[in-house]
C-alpha cells in the first residue's frame, strides 16, 4: 500500500488551481448533501473504501472509481484541485501539500509499517555495505523522490551519525519498483527498496539482506492517510463522518480478521468489479500495517515529518500546525465509540 510520486513539482500551480475547486461535485448539488464519492483506485488491489463498501460500512455513501492512481502526491493532488473528493499519500506529502496553503485535511490513517508489513533497504548477501558510514558515495534505489522513502533513509543515515555534508553523498535514484530487485543484484544501485510481494519474492529468490527497515528504525506506525478538502468536510458534514466511520469500521475488519478471510475477501471484491485486474498480489497481503485501532492517527505521525521537513529546509518552523494537518473528529475508534 505504500505508492507516492514527486510531490511538490506542481505545488505553485496548486495554489491557483484549489481556488478553482469549487467548481467540485461539493457545490454542484446547492444545499444538499454529496453522497457520490469520485475516487482512485489500485490495479490489482483494494482500497480500504472499496472494502467498507462490499461490507455494508457506507450507508447512503456511493464510491465512484474515476481510474486508478499514479502515486500518493498524485492521489491527495487530485482531491485538493476536486478532480476526486478523496486520496491518499504519505504524511510527510501531505505536510509539503498543506504547506503550500493547499486546503486539505487528513481524517484516517490508511497504510503504515508493523512487524508483518514493512518496506526494508536491501543488500546483496556479499556486499561490503554494513553501516550507515559505508553508504557515502553510494547509490540507493527508490519509488520516488521526496517521499515516504527518501525521509525514512535519511533519518537513518541522521541517527547513525552521518554529518548533512555525508548525507548529500548518499545518492538516491528512481528506480520502477519491480525493477529495484534486479538493479541491486545486478549492482545498478548498491542498496535497494523493496516492500510487498516484491520484497516478498525477492527474498524467496535468496541472496539478498536488510541493511535496515522502517519498522526498525520507527517501529510499529501509521505512514499515510486519507485527505479530504476542508470546503468539502464544512459542506458534507453527514457524508464525511459516514464515510470515515465505514473507512475506520473496514480497517478495524482486516485488523481483527484472519488473513486468510482478508484475502479471500480482496479476491472476490477484484472480481465482482471487473476491471481486467490480476488478483495475484493479494494472496502476499499480510496486514494492514495501520498503528491505530481503526485508522485513528496519532500525533506522532506527522510531527516526525514535521521535523524532517523543517531540518531538510522543505518547511519553516512553525509554517505548519498539527491541529491544520488532521483530525479525528469523524472517526468512532477516537473516543471509543466504536
Amino acid at each position: 500500500m505504500i505508492k507516492i510520486k514527486h510531490a511538490l513539482s506542481v505545488l505553485s500551480v496548486l495554489i491557483v488551481v484549489t481556488a478553482l475547486a469549487a467548481c467540485g461535485s461539493a457545490e454542484a448539488t446547492g444545499n444538499a448533501e454529496v453522497t457520490e464519492l469520485r475516487y482512485q483506485g489500485s490495479a490489482g488491489f483494494v482500497t480500504f473504501p472499496e472494502l467498507a463498501q462490499e461490507l455494508g460500512y457506507l450507508p447512503g455513501v456511493k464510491l465512484t472509481w474515476v481510474g486508478d492512481t499514479t502515486s500518493g502526491p498524485q492521489d491527495i493532488q487530485s482531491a485538493a484541485t476536486g478532480q476526486t473528493d478523496f486520496g491518499g499519500a504519505f504524511n510527510g506529502a501531505i505536510i509539503k501539500l498543506k504547506a503550500a496553503k493547499s486546503p486539505i485535511k487528513a481524517v484516517i490513517g490508511y497504510y503504515g509499517s508493523d512487524e508483518k508489513s514493512f518496506s526494508g533497504y536491501y543488500v546483496t548477501e556479499n556486499s561490503p555495505i554494513r553501516t550507515a558510514r559505508d553508504l557515502i558515495g553510494k547509490k540507493i534505489g527508490v519509488n520516488t523522490l521526496g517521499a515516504h522513502h527518501e525521509a525514512v533513509i535519511k533519518e537513518y543515515l541522521k541517527r547513525e551519525g552521518l554529518t548533512p555534508e555525508e548525507i548529500k553523498q548518499v545518492e538516491l535514484v528512481v528506480v520502477p519498483p519491480v525493477n529495484t530487485e534486479q538493479a541491486v543484484r545486478q549492482g545498478q544501485v548498491e542498496v535497494g527498496t523493496l516492500g510487498g510481494i516484491l520484497k516478498d519474492k525477492a527474498l524467496e529468490r535468496g541472496g539478498l539482506r536488510p541493511l535496515f527497515t522502517d519498522v526498525g528504525l520507527f517501529g510499529p506506525f501509521t505512514a499515510g492517510s486519507v485527505v479530504l478538502r476542508e470546503d468539502f468536510i464544512a459542506k458534507n458534514p453527514t457524508t464525511v463522518k459516514t464515510f470515515v466511520a465505514g473507512f475506520a469500521k473496514a480497517v478495524e475488519w482486516t485488523q481483527t480478521h484472519s488473513k486468510e478471510e482478508v484475502v479471500a475477501k480482496f479476491k472476490e471484491i477484484i472480481a465482482k468489479r471487473g476491471r481486467n485486474e490480476d488478483a495475484a498480489a493479494v494472496q502476499y497481503w499480510k496486514s494492514s500495517g495501520v498503528a491505530g485501532k481503526g485508522g485513528v492517527i496519532a500525533d506522532r505521525e506527522f510531527q516526525t515529518w514535521i521535523d524532517w521537513l523543517q531540518r531538510e529546509g522543505e518547511i519553516q518552523p512553525g509554517q505548519v500546525k498539527l491541529a491544520d494537518l488532521f483530525t479525528n473528529e469523524f472517526n468512532p475508534h477516537a473516543n471509543g465509540s466504536a
